[in-house]
């Protein structure tokens, strides 16, 4: 069995709780940021807008009322989700509720009829910012996420258009979102930021080798999305279910050969959650969690029950033995395919001697 904290959700800081690391060829770097507390787990809000078929906004509601009433103290959502429709579903969702949570969203992303694009000119910052304002029914966004780097504006430049909405008030915490160490030391170096945003699992741990360090550098936080792998590490997903999201559709891990080699990888964390009395996204979550104090993973749910779940694995504790076992049974070469996400630097595994 597991070790099991009892009581109120474990909370976090984001930001400069953690010392940033140095080394002779890193100097250290001044960030005033104060840092964000959150809980341990927050709540991704995506799927309740897109990726994952129709949702009921009643019921979706509910969720977001389930996960505060669990202490759930971070909502993560963007102007992408849904086209404004998520965060005018958060806005409900919080109505008279405000003070209980930080909400997170995100611009750069913008869909519309003609497609989907990257727009963080400068020029336009403020524009998206009061959008979501309205749309969140707040005078504030707690955490501000450039989405997506615009390849045509330098990354500098987008941060301090961010960087004005913070001395206005508008804005109280900065972060960015799939970028590279490169651009993460752009950012930082003109305004302090927050947290860094990544697609980060057992099953994609490709960041390990450049943005977790980079971030730990800095003293920026990490908040995984997919933390359970698009729903692959729930162990409730087969060949015949797995196409049932539009985000799992088109991505080379969840089809033909390597699907076959992700799910017998998916047995081998349901044989070990079993063992250990958790489910296997459970485990999966606590692996994250044992990564750091700075790890705050978002996965997401429409569910209510699967949301109490995904809470509980904050209570649970990994022995150094039990980490152990989870990287001799499921290291990262063990796992098949490459990635496929919107405008993204890193879509391929890196092979491993």
């Amino acid at each position: 069995m597991v070790g099991r904290h009892r009581g109120k959700m474990r909370q976090r800081d984001l930001g400069t709780s953690a010392t940033p690391t140095t080394t002779a060829a890193t100097p250290p770097t001044s960030l005033a940021a104060t840092p964000l507390t959150t809980s341990a787990i927050g709540l991704g809000c995506m799927g309740l807008s897109q990726g994952y078929g129709p949702a009921d906004d009643d019921e979706s509601i509910r969720v977001i009322h389930r996960a505060l009433d669990l202490g759930v103290r971070m909502l993560d959502t963007a102007i992408s989700y849904g086209r404004g429709h998520n965060e005018q579903l958060i806005g409900r969702a919080l109505a008279g509720r405000h003070d209980d949570v930080a909400v997170a969203t995100k611009f750069g992303i913008v869909r519309g009829d003609d497609g989907v694009r990257l727009d963080a000119r400068p020029e336009h910052v403020r524009g998206y910012c009061e959008s979501s304002l309205r749309r969140l029914g707040v005078e504030a966004i707690d955490l501000y996420y450039l989405h997506r780097v615009d390849p045509e504006v330098p990354v500098a430049e987008t941060i301090g258009a961010m960087a004005d909405l913070v001395a206005e008030g508008k804005v109280r915490h900065l972060g960015v979102s799939e970028i590279t160490v490169a651009q993460l030391d752009q950012a930082a170096a003109t305004h302090p930021i927050t947290a860094v945003q990544f697609e980060w699992s057992l099953l994609w741990r490709e960041s390990e080798a450049d943005i977790v360090p980079a971030a730990r550098r800095l003293g920026i936080g990490l908040v995984p999305y997919s933390p359970l792998g698009r729903g692959l590490l729930t162990a409730t997903l087969d060949a015949a279910t797995v196409d049932r999201s539009d985000f799992r559709r088109t991505d080379a891990r969840f089809h033909d050969e390597a699907l076959n080699d992700n799910l017998r990888q998916v047995a081998a964390l349901r044989d070990l959650a079993t063992k250990l009395g958790v489910t296997s996204g459970q485990l999966a979550l606590a692996w994250l969690l044992a990564q750091g104090p700075d790890v705050v993973p978002i996965p997401g749910t429409r569910n209510r029950r699967r949301l109490s779940e995904n809470v509980a694995a904050a209570d649970l504790e990994l022995s150094p033995a039990h980490l152990d076992r989870l990287d001799a049974a499921l290291a990262p070469g063990t796992w098949s395919g490459d990635r496929t996400s919107f405008a993204v630097p890193v879509t391929t595994r890196r092979s491993v001697s």
